[in-house]
């Protein structure tokens, strides 16, 4: 096979891989669509259980009442078929890689898409009660805190992919060591910045109070720990093996 046609290949094979994807989400979409104002009262759920008796969201825009729920419909969709997305990511880049790679990513790509899920989990279960409760309570007297759902959903998002995100450090260290960019010992030696950085973030993307700012910051210096215990074991079994380059 020419050069030319070895990449043609690539690029049927990456369209039909992209057409898979965007057929699972489309029809994990479609399941949840009748369903989409019930989700939005799901994620709703922790800003309306702080607000006062009587208290309310609102629409300020025409279409918003049907666009938001469905934006909530499309996220659902993209997080629960994110697994089969994974395997059809992983089943494009799986044929160039060599057999102790394929052994050493499996599990990465798994403990990458439950930590963001558990990092979503935390959000909304611990941090959006914290956040909201502190909004609401310093809301002065005489004002009525009614959000605007689009940009409830606007704010719920970017906090849901903020601690997802956050929650990705043990594998970006195991990463950074696996591939010998850094080693346990400079990660270490680099402890101070990651404290200095996860409470920077925590002041980025959370409300300017103390608590939601350490439910940001604790876990990143906590996973980093452990990204780090990870990444010595990962290190000291790989030295331990015999190089194995088969496919």
């Amino acid at each position: 096979m020419t050069p030319t046609e070895n990449f043609i290949s690539h690029l049927v094979e990456l369209r039909d891989r992209l057409l898979r994807t965007l057929i699972g989400f489309v029809l994990v979409l479609l399941m949840l669509l009748p369903f989409a104002n019930k989700i939005y009262s799901l994620l709703a759920a922790p800003l309306l259980a702080q607000l006062p008796s009587g208290g309310q969201m609102i629409a300020t825009a025409v279409t918003t009442p049907f666009f938001v729920p469905m934006k909530v419909a499309m996220m659902a969709a993209f997080i629960i078929s994110l697994p089969h997305t994974m395997y059809q990511a992983w089943s494009f880049v799986a044929p160039g890689l060599y057999a102790h790679e394929k052994k050493f990513m499996v599990p990465m790509i798994v403990a990458s898409c439950c930590l963001f899920l558990m990092g979503m989990a935390f959000a909304y279960f611990l941090v959006l009660p914290v956040i909201f409760g502190f909004i609401i309570s310093a809301a002065p007297v005489g004002v009525a805190v009614m959000t605007d759902i689009a940009n409830y959903l606007d704010f719920v998002i970017g906090l849901f992919f903020a601690f997802g995100l956050a929650f990705q450090v043990p594998i970006a260290v195991i990463l950074v060591v696996y591939f010998g960019w850094l080693d346990v010992i400079q990660l270490k030696a680099m402890r101070a910045y990651v404290v200095v950085g996860a409470f920077i973030l925590g002041a980025i993307f959370t409300p300017p109070d103390v608590v939601s700012q350490f439910m940001l910051a604790l876990p990143i210096c906590m996973l980093y720990e452990l990204g780090m215990l990870l990444a010595g074991f990962i290190t000291k079994t790989k030295s331990s093996e015999p190089d194995s380059l088969a496919l």
